[in-house]
């Protein structure tokens, strides 16, 4: 079994940054895959000066790092960024204007995939409190091992949404 790593809480800053869904889509568009400012501003469907200012907020915040600089196609000069992956190690707590951030990112997420592409299932299951933990330490352990793998050369890239919730 895969030991959920422990997460340190994010700070004040950290939940600052983290409470954009643009931001968010930005740190999951570059994991594994650094992206120029233009390449990210495409993919998430903004303006490039508006991208460029949150990708310095992300990093300065150290959510992202700058590869080394290349020239593009035109001779212009791009700078790629790469999610650091801090993101999945910290602890964001009950953060209200990161959990919202979360779910407009997921939303704009599908919308650009398109909802026919998106695998979705729901489930209600009665469990007392120790049976609801266990059930999110099991599915810790499975995201764990599989953020954990080293990125496959030529494989499709899957993002998971998991969200528990009271059902009523």
């Amino acid at each position: 079994m895969t030991e959920v790593p422990e997460r340190r809480a994010a700070t004040p800053e950290e939940l600052q940054v983290l409470g954009s869904a643009v931001r968010l889509r930005i740190i999951r568009l570059t994991h594994h895959r650094p992206l120029t400012n233009k390449e990210i501003a495409e993919k998430v469907g903004k303006d490039p000066a508006t991208t460029l200012h949150h990708v310095r907020k992300l990093h300065a915040a150290g959510f992202l790092e700058a590869l080394p600089e290349r020239r593009g196609t035109r001779g212009a000069k791009e700078i790629p960024y790469r999610s650091t992956g801090l993101s999945w190690r910290l602890s964001l707590g009950h953060t209200p204007t990161v959990s919202e951030a979360m779910l407009q990112a997921y939303l704009g997420e599908v919308a650009a995939a398109g909802v026919g592409a998106v695998e979705q299932t729901r489930l209600v299951v009665q469990v007392d409190e120790a049976s609801r933990a266990e059930l999110q330490v099991r599915i810790g352990e499975l995201l764990e091992e599989f953020a954990g793998r080293e990125p496959l050369e030529g494989a499709e890239r899957t993002a998971v949404y998991l969200a528990i919730y009271p059902s009523g």
